[in-house]
C-alpha cells in the first residue's frame, strides 16, 4: 500500500513536471557568450525580443574575441536613423563587414587546437551571410551555433505574438501567449522586473547564475569569461559543452 501511494505521488510529480514550459525571452545577439546559449538551452522556446528599442554600444550588433594583443571588439557596422528604432528595423551600414570580421577571427585563432577542424563551417557561414537587418544576421550564427552545440530549443519572434505596455507586463503577456509558466531571465533583469507581478499570474521565475563558470583552456591569459562562445568553441571543440552549465 505504501509502495503504490509513493509511485503514485512519483507519477503525480512527473506529470506536473511535464507541464511545465520554460520559456526565455531575450533580445537577439551577435555572436553571443556562453551564457546566453545557457539560457537558450535550459528552455523550450525562446522568443527573439527583437521589436523593441534599439540600444547603442550594447551586444545586438558586435562582441568580445581573445586576440594575442587582448580582447578584441568585433562590430557590424548599423545604420540608426531614429532614438526610437527598433531591433528589427535595424540595417547594415556596409555589406562587407562579414569579410573583415572572418579575417579577423582567422587571423586570432589559427593556431586554436579546433580551428581547422571548424574553419569551414564558420567561413561558410560568414561569407554567405548576405542578409541586410541585424536581426536576420544574429539569427543566421545563433542557429549555426546551436546545432554546433546540439541545443533543439524553439526559436521564435517577439513579432509573432501581441504585445502590451510596460516592461514586466510584455514578458508576462508573451510568456502567456507562449502558454510558457516558467520563465528564464538574466540577473541583471532583477534591476527591473517587477517579481510580484509574475507570481500573481502563476509563472515562476528562474533566475540564471553566472559564478560558477569553470575555465577552459584560453590562450592569452588572464581568462576572461565574457567573450564570444566561438572563442570556447575553436579552443577546446565539442568538449566546450562540458564548460557550460547545462
Amino acid at each position: 500500500m505504501i509502495f503504490a501511494c509513493g509511485l503514485k505521488m512519483l507519477m503525480f510529480l512527473y506529470s506536473d513536471y511535464l507541464l511545465m514550459k520554460k520559456v526565455a525571452i531575450l533580445q537577439s545577439n551577435y555572436i553571443p557568450w556562453k551564457g546566453y546559449f545557457d539560457i537558450l538551452n535550459l528552455a523550450d522556446e525562446f522568443i527573439i525580443y527583437d521589436h523593441v528599442q534599439y540600444t547603442k554600444h550594447d551586444w545586438r550588433n558586435r562582441n568580445r574575441i581573445k586576440t594575442q594583443g587582448g580582447i578584441k571588439w568585433l562590430t557590424i557596422p548599423v545604420s540608426v536613423k531614429s532614438i526610437n528604432q527598433q531591433i528589427r528595423d535595424t540595417k547594415i551600414s556596409d555589406t562587407r563587414w562579414n569579410i573583415k570580421h572572418w579575417k579577423t577571427i582567422s587571423q586570432s585563432y589559427a593556431k586554436t587546437k579546433y580551428f581547422q577542424e571548424y574553419k569551414a563551417y564558420f567561413e561558410n557561414l560568414y561569407l554567405t551571410a548576405k542578409e541586410m537587418y541585424l536581426s536576420d544576421i544574429n539569427y543566421r550564427f545563433i542557429t549555426a551555433i546551436n546545432k554546433l552545440l546540439g541545443i533543439e530549443t524553439t526559436l521564435t519572434w517577439s513579432t509573432e505574438y501581441n504585445l502590451i505596455p510596460g516592461k514586466t507586463e510584455a514578458l508576462i503577456e508573451l510568456c502567456k501567449q507562449a502558454r510558457g509558466n516558467v520563465y528564464i531571465s538574466g540577473p541583471t533583469a532583477k534591476n527591473y522586473i517587477k517579481e510580484e507581478l509574475f507570481v500573481q499570474n502563476n509563472i515562476e521565475i528562474h533566475w540564471m547564475d553566472y559564478s560558477n563558470y569553470p575555465e577552459y583552456f584560453q590562450p592569452f591569459p588572464p581568462f576572461d569569461h565574457f567573450v564570444s562562445i566561438v572563442d570556447m568553441i575553436f579552443n577546446e571543440g565539442m568538449s566546450a559543452k562540458k564548460f557550460m552549465m547545462n
